[in-house]
């Protein structure tokens, strides 16, 4: 009988999912202010010096968990050319993972509300930000590009439209998730972006 041993490399990444994953239900359960290295190894079964090994310090904890918790958010894109395809695709995915609403998704719109009024957020989710935008603005560019999008509209401004319109639905999923129905709300959004940039 044979048995695989992990190799050094997997233990590691193994630790660093798990003390992540700490990370996010802690944020879920009492807000980001409860966030310290101690209470994650606490929380994740490991030593305080193996979090500081990992992450360093809150800040680069809190940087990592935000992209860990938007990372793969809407699967499936990555192999997909820029245009309005790919920019509706994008948003029926990311309403319709919103109806799922677990840990990570949870953590990732609470860190981001947070932003906000925390100076040690803000520099991290405007990075986030501005890189869905970017993403987004490029969708839009090449749609104006091809003739799928009608001329006249304003990648930047579209940009900042969807992303609020997308976060906003995710905070009131958080809040009050029987009244927001995704599987619902995808259609329609997804829909109303398509009447907007195709102006049909």
């Amino acid at each position: 009988m044979t048995s695989t041993r992990r190799t050094q490399q997997q233990r590691r990444d193994q630790a660093e999912s798990a003390l992540l994953h700490a990370a996010a239900e802690l944020v879920v359960e009492e807000g980001v202010r409860s966030l310290t290295l101690v209470r994650v190894s606490e929380r994740a079964g490991y030593s305080r010096g193996l979090v500081t090994h990992h992450f360093g310090s809150k800040q680069s904890l809190l940087e990592r968990l935000a992209r860990a918790s938007q990372t793969g958010f809407v699967p499936g894109l990555d192999g997909l050319p820029p245009g309005l395809d790919r920019l509706l695709r994008l948003i029926d995915g990311y309403v319709g993972a919103l109806g799922e609403v677990g840990v990570w998704n949870r953590a990732f719109l609470l860190l981001w509300a947070e932003a906000a009024t925390a100076s040690e957020l803000a520099p991290i989710f405007r990075e986030r930000d501005e890189a869905f935008r970017a993403d987004l603005r490029e969708d839009v560019a090449a749609g104006l590009a091809d003739g799928t999008i009608r001329p006249g509209v304003v990648p930047d401004e579209a940009a900042i439209a969807i992303v609020g319109q997308l976060r906003g639905i995710g905070l009131q999923r958080l809040l009050d998730h029987e009244a927001v129905d995704t599987e619902r709300l995808r259609h329609s959004v997804t829909e109303y972006w398509r009447r907007a940039l195709r102006g049909a």
